[in-house]
This record gives C-alpha cells, structure tokens and sequence, in this order.
C-alpha cells in the first residue's frame, strides 16, 4: 500500500469576509445595519427594529431619533421578498406615532405602501401595509394623497381577504376615507357595498363595528342608501338589532337605520315587512341609554318628510317618544324632544301628544340638563302653535313661574316661547306685541286678563250667549274656499256663530247622501260608462212610458220610501259635525288690498306710517276733537252690531267707529301684513297705541350721519299720523286719560 497523502484544504476567497455573529443591544447599531447591502443583515435587522417598536411609543420616538424611517422608507420597496415583508412591518407599527406619521407624509410614502397592497404581495404585507394606510387617513392631507394615489380600490378588494387582520384594517382605513364626499361617492362606484356587508357577518365584533361606522358616513348619501337597500342591507341591520349577544353594535346598527328612514320608499318598506314595529318596540323597551337616544334621532330624521311623518304616526310613534321623555338619561330625553318637534308638522300627531307628552315636557323645564330644557322648550312651542287645546300648556307655566320656589329661566323662556306662538294669548295677557310678533288670521283681543286666567278659545267665546261684556275682536281676512258651491255659499250666515267647513267636507257630505241610494242597476250601468245624468234622464224617461202603459201603482210607494230614505240622509248630513272655523272678514282684507295699493307705493318709512294712520282713522270713525271724545258714541256703535250678529265675536272690518284700543288694533294688523315693523301696546281704560321706529334727518350741512332710531307713540285718534317722541309730555298726554 502506498503512503496517503494529506489533502490540502483550498483557503477561504480574499475578498469574502469572514461570517461574523453580532449581538447588540443598542437600537443605534442595529439602525446603522439598515444601509447593509446583505439581504439577510437587511431582513435580520427589521425584524429586530420591529420587535424593538412593538413594545412601546417611547422606542418608536428613539427610532425616530435614530433616523430609522428614512432607510426602511427605501426597504419597503426592496426587491427581496423577505426584506420588503419586514421593513413593512416596521413602518406598520411605526406609523401610529404622530410624529412618525409627519416624517412619512413629508417623505411621500403613501405610494409605495400602497404598492405593497398589491395581489402578489404576501397576506402579512397585506395586513402591515394596510394599518400603515389606516394609522395615516387619521389624517386630511394623507386622506387626500391616498385616494388620489389609488389606494381605495386596493383596499376594497382586500375586504374580501381570507385574513381577519387584513381585512380590519382596511375597512378602517375606508371609513376613516369615506369622511370625504369624493371617496363616499367612489365607494359607490367601486361596488364597495356587497363587501362591507359581508363583513357585518363576520365572528370579529371588530369588524363588524368598523363596517357599521362605515356605512354610518357613507348612509348620508341617498344613492348610497339605494345600493343598500336593493342589497338587502335593511336585512343585515335588523338581524344585528334582533341578536342580543350583538348588543355592543346596536348602536351604530340604529345610526345605519336612521339615515335609512330618511327615504320614503325605505320607510314603506321597513314598514310593510313589519320593521318599524320592532323598531319602535326595540327603543321602548331598549335599557341602554345610547340606543334610545340613536333611536329618538332616527325618528327625528324621518319625521322631516311628511309621508314619513303619516306612516309613523299609524305606528303610534307618539307612545313611544312620550315614553322616552320619561327615561333616566338626558341624551334620551333631549333626543326625544327633538322628535316631537319634528313630528308636530303633523297635526294628528300634535294632537296626539298633547294629553301625556305636554305634561312630562314641562317637568322636563326643570332639569339640570342644559340640552334637555332647551328640547323641552321647543317641543313645547311647536306643540302649542297653532293649536289652541294643547295651548294649555301654558296654565302649567303660568303656575310654574308664579311660583318662587319652581320658576326658572327655561320655564320662563318657554313661556316666552308659546306666548309667542300664541299671539291673542299673549295679548291678553302681557298687552304687548312686538314688531317680530306677527298678527295672523284668526287673532282675537280678548281684553286684558290676569296671569293664571285660562283664556278660552276663538270657538268656546263664539259659542256664548249674548252678554253684556267687552266684545272681543276678531282678525280674520283668510279668503273662504273658493270652491264652494252656490247652494252652500248661500247656507253660510254671517253671523259669526253660524260653522264654517271646507269644501271637500261638505262635497264627501252629499257623495255619501247620493251613494248610499244608488241602487244595484244603477250602479251596474254607471260602471258601464254612461254618467249619472243622463242615467237619471233615461230612468226617469223610462217610468214615464211605463206609467203611459198602464205600469201597476206599486211603483209610487217604492219612489217615496227611496225619497224619505233620502231625506233622512241628508237631515243626518246636515246634523254631521264639521270643523269650527272663524268668519271670513271681507271688509278687512279688502282694507288690506287698498292699504298696499296706496301705502306701498311711497317712498320713506315715515310717509307710510302717516298715511297708513290717517287711513286706519278714516275707517274707524275719523279724527276725534280731544274734548269731544265723550261724545263718540263708540260703545253703542259695537253694542249694534253684537246685536245684529248675536254674538260677542265682532269682525274689525265692521267696526266703523273704534277708538284707541280699536284703531291700534287695525293699525298693527294692516302694518303686519303690508311689511311696516311697529308695536301694540296696551294701557289701562281702554288706552292702547303703536310704537315705530324712524332715524331722524341728518341735521342740515351734514351728509351721511347714520342717526339711531328714535321710538314714536303714532297718533290715531286726534291728530291721525302725528308722530309723538317716546317720553315726551303730548306722547304721555295720549297714553292716559
């Protein structure tokens, strides 16, 4: 055998260093690595970065420091797969930092994250790229350089990504975008929709909220809402509010479903599928706070559109909101303030609160709430405009603000507040009417009354005997309906006390008198086409040759049964009850066209209120000699016509001679209604006036002086248009005897 010769080992290349282990424990050396051109050193040293900023904000800030954003802002888009993976994940956890986030929108790093979005990429990328994107859209100016750098439509399709993490933060980063209109409409366009409400049903309450709030913002817009409705989204949302074990989503749940009841096709769908009555349900018996409160808003929204307002009101919306009026939580409460304001446009449903809902808003006046005293306030007022039976709310006011102990600035502002909603009220009981206080059809100056006094309604005084005490007068120059036959017009006394009704009350009077007789022929041969008329002609044409041809007596007694049956209707028609409402004055409104017609025209504030005076006193008697004033028999004038209508109620056109208290009267009903700001006042023994503001002339030689308004007393009984300063001796003279 031959000797073995040793084999030589070849030495390592020149130029290959040799493998060197590092273990450092300074952030400094690791970030100095990231300029490595080793892949692996460049992998190794991310993952270390991202370990070290997972465990607090501080170590983020000292990278930060390190100047570690400006290298991995380069590796995010590094061609090794593993480099890229980690480096995204570093810039991830990074960019919940406020500060890492300015540096990374200084640096433009949107794009490239969103080019890490990408179907190639790696589902981990997926999830870091995508909650860099969503720690960034907190912000507006990222917002905006995402959507416009097409980052929305990489974000919808990972909705659908096998990964709960992924899709997380993608549906966060789209809710945080769609706060802008363009990305709201883009989601629309995108077919975002399907998408998210797949995400409703996924086992991550997370998720699930996250979608919620989504189309919380994205619901506003009535397009979305269609998309949503036509993809069964009411569907999803009721299955959420109907799963008990969901009831930390319920909430956003309701602010989905209110801005879907916005529309009136949603509303009639909601409620045909029996939807609104679990809705309704839902909130009453509901004992978490924000859920009512979300449900009171969601009915305050649909309440603005009156088809809306209809079909809640046959669901009894009015039980409901009552019912949260009487919660523990003042967000509730307020909400369902706000709800019944919105649902008083309705006058069914005015009156449908009025027995429970105006007792519980008064007490609410008593609240330490600030928000829940203002939604008291204005429930009230809306509740009382215009309707004098829930205008008694103001009997509890009254008693509340006489009283030292309960009186406060809100039951006093919500007085305040229906007194001006109640003008004849206020009146009579302040005797004072401001400029803003507007006199409508249908005023009536009772006189003065104390405070605590119930004033009866227009109605109820209509109804009294004759008395011997002060008339009250009318305001009323609203036109009848036109519509109105002959016969009818002519059945209509004008005596104040005779009721008025509507046309379509009386027309469905006699449709019901003349269907209810119709008998089975007549009916077939009406369906036919042929019209009642000439079906009466040709019947009647047809007994008549019947008689001729010795047709059987029988007849005749069939005819007066059918005509007593008719007269029988028509005696129930007549006894039918139809709504009261006030006489039509003609002679005012007839004031009123010839005041615009000859006021208007002129050119100074000051010239109109003159010659408006001189016309109110014209039609009232005229001017008045100052020691003559006894012998303007103005008392009897009134007393005639009380006479002659049989009523206490007396139209103000038919007053021909009025003194002060009357011609004011006039005076601030026509300046009302032909645009002229001034004030009533009421003195003591039948004294009342006009207050107006004028400026004064620039004193001579100087142009361009804005002087203030002086307040004047208007003359209308001695002097008609002199105009009296505020204060002085002839103003004072003429507000007392």
């Amino acid at each position: 055998m031959g000797k073995k010769v040793k084999k030589e080992v070849e030495p390592p290349p020149k130029d290959v260093f040799d493998p060197l282990s590092i273990e450092s424990k300074k952030a400094a050396t690791v970030v100095l690595m990231l300029n490595s051109p080793e892949e692996e050193v460049l992998a190794k040293a991310c993952d270390a970065i991202y370990k070290f900023a997972s465990k607090g904000d501080e170590n983020k800030v000292t990278l930060l420091g390190l100047g570690a954003v400006e290298p991995l802002f380069k590796l995010v888009s590094h061609e090794d797969p593993l480099v890229r993976r980690n480096a995204t994940m570093v810039f991830g956890i990074m960019a919940s930092n406020n500060d890492v986030r300015k540096l990374l929108r200084e640096l433009d790093v949107t794009n490239s994250v969103i080019a890490r979005l990408a179907p190639e990429e790696d589902i981990v990328v997926h999830e870091f790229a995508s909650l860099c994107l969503a720690h960034m859209a907190v912000e507006y100016t990222s917002k905006v350089q995402i959507f416009e750098q097409g980052g929305l439509e990489p974000l919808i399709r990972l909705l659908s990504s096998p990964d709960p993490d992924v899709k997380k933060n993608s549906v966060e980063c789209i809710y945080h975008l769609v706060q802008d209109f363009q990305s709201r409409a883009a989601v629309r366009e995108l077919n975002a929709i399907p998408a998210l409400l797949e995400l409703l049903k996924s086992e991550y309450p997370v998720v699930q909220l996250l979608a919620l709030k989504t189309f919380g913002v994205i619901s506003n817009d009535r397009e979305t809402r269609i998309i949503l409705r036509e993809n069964q989204g009411l569907d999803h949302l009721f299955k959420i509010l109907e799963t008990k074990e969901f009831n930390d989503l319920h909430v956003e749940a309701l602010a989905v479903v209110a801005n879907c009841l916005e529309d009136v096709d949603t509303m009639q769908l909601i409620q045909q599928t029996g939807g609104l009555k679990k809705l309704l349900s839902f909130a009453e018996m509901s004992t978490i706070p924000d859920i009512q409160k979300n449900a009171a808003k969601a009915i305050t929204k649909a309440a603005y559109d009156p088809e809306n307002r209809r079909i809640l009101h046959e669901e009894e919306i009015e039980k409901c909101l009552v019912t949260l009026l009487g919660t523990d939580n003042d967000g509730a409460k307020a909400a369902a303030s706000q709800a019944i304001s919105a649902m008083c446009e309705s006058l069914a449903s005015k009156d449908a609160f009025g027995i429970q809902g105006i007792p519980q808003l008064v007490q609410l006046l008593s609240s330490e709430n600030e928000e829940v005293k203002e939604g008291a306030a204005i429930a009230l007022a809306n509740l009382t405009t215009a309707s004098p039976s829930n205008a008694s709310a103001l009997d509890i006011l009254e008693e509340i603000n006489l009283s030292t102990g309960r009186k406060n600035n809100f039951s006093e502002g919500a007085l305040e507040k229906l007194l001006d909603n109640n003008l004849s009220q206020k009146y009579s009981q302040m005797g004072y009417l401001s400029s803003s206080n507007i006199i409508t059809d249908g005023f009536y100056d009772y006189g003065q009354v104390k405070p605590g006094v119930k004033l009866l309604s227009l109605e109820e005084l209509n109804l009294q005997e004759l008395n011997d005490h002060r008339a009250i007068i009318l305001v009323n120059a609203k036109l009848p309906d036109v519509s109105l036959s002959a016969e009818d017009k002519s059945q209509d006394r004008y005596d104040g006390r005779t009721t008025s009704s509507s046309s379509s009350i009386r027309k469905s009077s006699k449709e019901r008198a003349s269907s209810a007789v119709v008998s089975p022929v007549e009916e077939k041969q009406e369906s036919s086409g042929r019209s009642p008329s000439s079906l009466s002609k040709s019947s009647t044409r047809e007994k008549g040759s019947r008689k001729g041809k010795g047709k059987k007596e029988e007849e005749k007694p069939k005819d007066e049964e059918e005509l007593q049956t008719i007269s029988k209707i028509q005696q129930e028609v007549i006894l039918e009850k139809v709504p009261w409402l006030p006489p039509f004055d003609s002679i005012l409104l007839d004031y009123i066209m010839d005041a615009s017609k000859i006021i208007l025209p002129l050119t100074t504030t000051k010239e109109q209120v003159v010659a408006l005076a001189q016309f109110v006193a014209d039609k009232m008697g005229g001017p008045i000699e100052r020691d003559k004033l006894h012998e303007f028999s103005w008392e009897l004038h009134i007393s005639e016509i009380e006479f002659e209508l049989k009523c206490n109620v007396v139209p103000i056109g038919k007053i021909k001679k009025g003194t002060f208290y009357h011609r004011a009267l006039l005076f601030k009903v026509i300046a009302d209604r032909i645009g002229i700001g001034c004030s009533l006042v009421r003195g003591e023994y039948g004294r009342a006036w006009n207050e107006v503001k004028l400026v004064d002339d620039s004193p001579q030689g100087i142009t361009g002086l804005l002087l203030p308004p002086q307040v004047y007393i208007l003359d209308l009984m001695y002097q008609p248009g002199c105009l009296m300063k505020q204060g002085s001796a002839e103003a004072d003279h003429y507000q007392r005897i």
